[in-house]
């Protein structure tokens, strides 16, 4: 890339990842962000020589006749006017990820899905650390693919949790593991169409050949069905199947079967994590981990030891008897379900945020007779209103933020009350981003929680 003309869009966590890196590099900089005030927050690349251009007013001065690649930030949609002129001047477009794996010989485990992204990328690179072998946990964790990727030696495993979005920008995109979760309906807004969603997941392993290895979850039916195109070797892992070959349980043991040989990895009580879900992010990482060729005792060691990610049905204290848990990555239906599965009743859930064009019904149903109260905010609110009340939920509260929210919760519960923030929805209309609003619901449990200490 030294002296080409690149173009990055967009001044998030990737979009100054591949300003720092492709800096070494040697190439001619050019930077578009939408927002007229990113000028002001240049911080860590200001001293970089690059031309920058600002709002669509400026979108005119920025010369496209000249580029020869133009690396785009995932959560930016294809339609926006920069990116729809691009295409307009046959410009090529990449993610982050994309141009990430151009620039490195480490090899790169690259995990996806709609759920369990984080948790199961936390766990291998926890499982690669325990190992002694070097690693940087990347993708849309930390600093950004780009420049980890840059800055990493032959020797060192790029643990890459991707999305959707990052994968769509691919086209010779080929990590040498991949792990593929779950696949249900997400991001509609943003794709379009579920085949269109379901496409871009797949890229993660559709470059893939025989030297290569390929992590799949057996009881997902379209990740089961596509797995015949995959030309990586596979294991396959099921939470609920006895399989031949793969990762499964029998007799309450995780097990690994290949070429007729059984070999017992955990007992699943020992997972200190809890839940279905869970038991399936661990089988996916110790998957991972088996094909690096680390050793099951590392793996069940710290499939013992890992206390979970931030945010993910995260505990936050208990106040007069009642205990408040953060799941603010809870960002489509499917994974908010599995939160609601997970808690124990009765429940006052605290769900709604960016509309994602998405369906709430299974959510609902998933209430059964556990969730008590339904608080409501964001956009989606009166949406997801209107499904509670089809299906007969009317316990129903409405709140313009999570300062409300949380004190309506305290207002509502009673001892032996579980609360849960599990939105159902992303957090782009309220917050920058989930962990911002999870730290928010957190910061407001701890000072009503104070209250009712002191009001006791």
């Amino acid at each position: 890339m030294k002296n080409k003309n690149i173009l990055v869009i967009g001044l998030g966590v990737s979009g100054i990842a591949c300003i720092k890196g492709l800096n070494m590099l040697g190439a001619n900089l050019f930077v578009y962000d939408e927002k007229k005030q990113s000028a002001e927050k240049l911080g860590e690349i200001e001293n970089i020589k690059a031309e920058y251009y600002f709002g669509n007013d400026e979108l005119e001065k920025l010369n496209m006749d000249c580029l020869d690649l133009a690396i785009k930030s995932p959560g930016i949609k294809y339609e926006v006017p920069v990116v729809k002129k691009l295409i307009e001047k046959n410009v090529k477009i990449v993610s982050d990820i994309e141009a990430a794996y151009e620039v490195t010989d480490a090899p790169i485990v690259s995990i996806t899905g709609t759920n369990g992204k984080t948790t199961t990328t936390t766990l291998v690179g926890e499982i690669v650390k325990e190992s002694k072998k070097s690693c940087k946990v990347t993708g849309n964790i930390g600093s950004g693919m780009f420049y980890d990727a840059i800055s990493s030696g032959k020797d060192d495993i790029l643990v890459a949790e991707v999305s959707s979005f990052q994968l769509a920008g691919t086209f010779r995109y080929k990590p040498h593991i991949s792990i593929i979760t779950n696949i249900t309906p997400d991001h509609l807004d943003y794709h379009h169409t579920m085949e269109n969603y379901i496409e871009s997941k797949f890229k993660n392993v559709i470059n893939q050949d025989e030297s290569d290895y390929a992590i799949l979850n057996y009881e997902d039916e379209i990740i089961r069905d596509f797995s015949n195109k995959i030309k990586a070797k596979k294991i396959f892992f099921s939470s609920e199947h006895i399989l031949d070959d793969g990762i499964c349980v029998e007799d309450g043991k995780m097990i690994f079967k290949s070429k007729g040989k059984s070999e017992f990895i955990i007992n699943i009580k020992d997972i200190f994590i809890p839940g279905k879900h869970n038991l399936e992010n661990a089988m996916a990482a110790a998957g991972a981990a088996l094909a690096l060729g680390i050793d099951k005792e590392t793996i069940a060691h710290v499939l013992r030891e890992f206390k979970g990610v931030e945010h993910r049905l995260e505990f936050c204290g208990e106040f007069n008897g009642v205990k408040f848990y953060n799941d603010s990555k809870g960002t489509n239906t499917d994974a908010s379900v599995k939160a609601v599965l997970g808690i124990e009743k009765p429940i006052i859930l605290i769900a709604g945020g960016y509309d994602k064009k998405a369906s709430y019904d299974d959510f609902i149903k998933a209430f059964d007779d556990k969730v008590k109260a339904l608080v409501l905010l964001g956009q989606t609110a009166d949406e997801i209103d209107i499904c509670a009340r089809k299906y007969g939920f009317m316990d129903i509260y409405h709140v313009s933020n999570m300062e409300e929210a949380v004190k309506k919760c305290f207002d509502l519960s009673s001892e032996g009350d579980n609360v849960l923030l599990s939105p159902a929805c992303a957090s782009w209309d309220m917050y920058p981003n989930y962990e911002v609003r999870g730290r928010d619901f957190k910061e407001r449990v701890n000072y009503y929680g104070g209250i009712s200490k002191k009001s006791r």
